[in-house]
């Protein structure tokens, strides 16, 4: 077996074993790009060897997607089926795990009218609200990988020759992802175990702040009272550990949605519904975005912003070393998986009920009471470089380093 093949099998296996971490008996849904063929026939036979009940594939295609955003009714872009999602519920009531294999293709959507991505994108997000409960409160184990396409490695090694650029962002992949190690499982959970450390000291904590400063930024996030640090470790509904990212360095949480203030520069651009949006900030006053600015794309920044009122607010602050195996990888991948792990992010949109105690039985108003952010959309931003310096603010006023020169302080 050649190399490629032997570390495109353990790929596989750590999405199944350590990702969504499949149970005899389990079902197993998989969404994934028509691209990623060969990657989900490896997936669903190492899934059925560690008995997997049923493996459903649900295939998408950029194309398709293209055609109708160019040639279809306006008035018909705000359709999404219900029954999609409620194939997804019933197997959710069955105890699925819901695999998400990511593609990118920044390109993809070039030229469309970001009215008409909104619309469908918006669409699309209100029909999945009865599963989102599933995923968001970690009822069902989930987990997202990433698949490289050749669209994708054009973005990524423009100056190599054409025919090496897909097999460099394999590599870039197996590398950021611990799928080339002499033992990847071991190894993500030796990883999970350091996150874990980490979270554990800020649970210990209790900052009733974070202040952010670097070039172009200058910015304070509140944290909601019983606030909680999550790392890439969770545990289903049934007892079983999975990871929802793959790769991941972050240990994370929610910011009080009506405590941030000042202004926060992005460090990386963010590939946004088929555009790539570059060089852009916000600045938040009592919470809420009140001005943002961008080189590039910022209609179609307009828009992510425009979503519903709670796109206004943050749902997610998320805390990441500049060095990593990410970030030794010394790239920008134009997709927010891999980039979001390579730096501290941000992120606009809904945030999590599992970041406040007791948040995962809370109604709606009562997470809104709490400071957790609702919204149809959570997109991550990029805002970690190697001079970002991070304090955390006690109760008293005091401070202490939480990251300097772009890394953990502790």
């Amino acid at each position: 077996m050649d190399h490629f093949h032997k570390h495109l099998e353990q790929y596989a296996a750590l999405a199944v074993e350590v990702g969504v971490n499949v149970q005899p008996g389990q079902p197993l849904w998989i969404a994934a790009p028509v691209a990623a063929v060969e990657f989900v026939r490896e997936i669903a036979k190492h899934a059925y060897k560690l008995g997997a009940k049923y493996v459903h594939v649900d295939w998408n295609d950029d194309l398709v997607t293209r055609a109708r955003l160019e040639h279809a009714a306006e008035e018909s872009l705000s359709f999404a089926p219900g029954w999609t999602v409620a194939g997804r519920i019933e197997l959710a009531e069955d105890g699925a795990a819901f695999l998400t294999i990511v593609s990118e293709n920044p390109q993809a959507l070039q030229g469309i009218d970001p009215a008409r991505i909104a619309l469908a994108t918006k669409a699309q997000q209100q029909a999945a609200q009865p599963f989102r409960p599933y995923t968001l409160n970690n009822v069902c184990a989930w987990s997202i990988v990433a698949y490289p396409t050749q669209a994708w490695a054009d973005k990524v090694f423009p100056e190599l020759p054409e025919d090496e650029r897909a097999a460099a962002l394999w590599d870039a992949i197996f590398s950021a992802t611990r799928a080339k190690t002499d033992d990847p499982v071991g190894q993500w959970k030796a990883h999970a175990e350091t996150l874990g450390a980490k979270a554990k000291r800020l649970n210990e904590r209790k900052y009733k702040e974070l202040r952010y400063r670097a070039p172009g930024t200058d910015l304070t996030v509140g944290l909601p009272e019983g606030h909680i640090w999550s790392y890439a470790g969770k545990t289903n509904a049934r007892g079983a550990a999975f990871i929802p990212n793959m790769p991941t360095e972050e240990v994370f949480g929610s910011p009080h949605r009506e405590r941030v203030n000042g202004t926060v520069s992005s460090s990386k651009p963010l590939s946004y519904g088929g555009k790539l949006i570059e060089n852009f900030s916000f600045t938040f006053k009592d919470g809420r975005i009140v001005e943002f600015t961008a080189e590039k794309e910022y209609e179609t920044l307009k828009r992510l912003v425009e979503t519903d009122d709670g796109s206004h607010y943050l749902g997610e602050l998320a805390l990441v070393p500049h060095r990593s195996p990410i970030s030794d990888t010394n790239l920008i991948f134009y997709n927010t998986l891999f980039d979001e792990n390579a730096a501290c992010h941000l992120a606009i949109g809904f945030g999590f009920p599992f970041a406040v105690e007791g948040g995962p039985a809370m109604t709606k108003e009562q997470l809104a009471e709490a400071g957790i952010n609702h919204s149809l959309t959570h997109v991550d931003f990029m805002i970690g470089r190697v001079d970002l310096q991070i304090d955390g603010i006690a109760e008293d006023g005091s401070s202490e380093p939480i990251f300097r020169d772009g890394s953990w302080a502790f």
